[in-house]
């Protein structure tokens, strides 16, 4: 009987431990993705308000969220609990309503029928304020972390879009790039232009608007 040699025992294991590892990589994937909801639609007249939600709407915000979703859609889906209540969201959701209301075709568009994309939270707000509180907090401060090749390609769409990279004060009724792509991606607009342009690399404090 030939005997097994020292390597090929090595890659054995070394194959097992690998499989092991991805296995428990997709596990815990898995598990932080449920923790985040399940993904789902609902018309906007099935999203309810909640009456403890801490953060109050900024109007000129929303018409920005607008003027995105308009071009490209929506993102990042809303967070509900299982009642149905809003846990994080609320610009993207008024941004929505006001689409709908001003540009009907469009809102149809992107979503038809009104099936608004959400993630469903696995627990109620009334039963468990805290984990609500802890879901509007971590919600409104993640953001897909974008790399430049996305950020080019939504700036190119948003240019086709009729917005400009207006250098200086823009004129009236332009549709200016920068702030649109800083609202869409979350970061600020020296980080953009670094991205775009391939300026040296400063300082970066990203922000989070949605």
């Amino acid at each position: 009987m030939a005997r097994r040699s020292k390597k090929v025992d090595f890659l054995e294991d070394l194959s097992a431990v690998t499989e092991q590892m991805q296995g428990k990589d997709q596990e815990a994937s898995l598990r932080r993705e449920k923790e985040r909801g399940e993904l789902n639609t609902l018309s906007l007249e099935r999203i309810k308000d909640r009456a403890s939600s801490t953060r109050t709407l900024n109007t000129g915000h929303v018409h920005s969220l607008k003027e995105s979703i308009s071009t490209l859609g929506l993102i990042e889906p809303l967070a509900v609990d299982q009642e149905k209540f809003l846990l994080a969201g609320g610009h993207r959701l008024a941004a929505i309503t006001l689409l709908r209301e001003a540009e009907p075709t469009t809102f149809e568009n992107h979503f038809p029928g009104g099936a608004i994309p959400v993630r469903v939270m696995p627990f109620i707000a009334a039963n468990e304020p805290e984990r609500a509180l802890q879901v509007e907090v971590a919600e409104n401060e993640y953001r897909r972390d974008y790399t430049p090749a996305e950020v080019k390609g939504i700036a190119e769409r948003l240019i086709k879009a009729g917005y400009k990279d207006v250098k200086g004060r823009p004129k009236k009724g332009d549709k200016v790039l920068m702030p649109a792509l800083s609202t869409v991606v979350g970061k600020n607009r020296r980080t953009i232009q670094r991205y775009l342009h391939g300026e040296p690399k400063e300082s970066r404090t990203d922000v989070h608007l949605f």
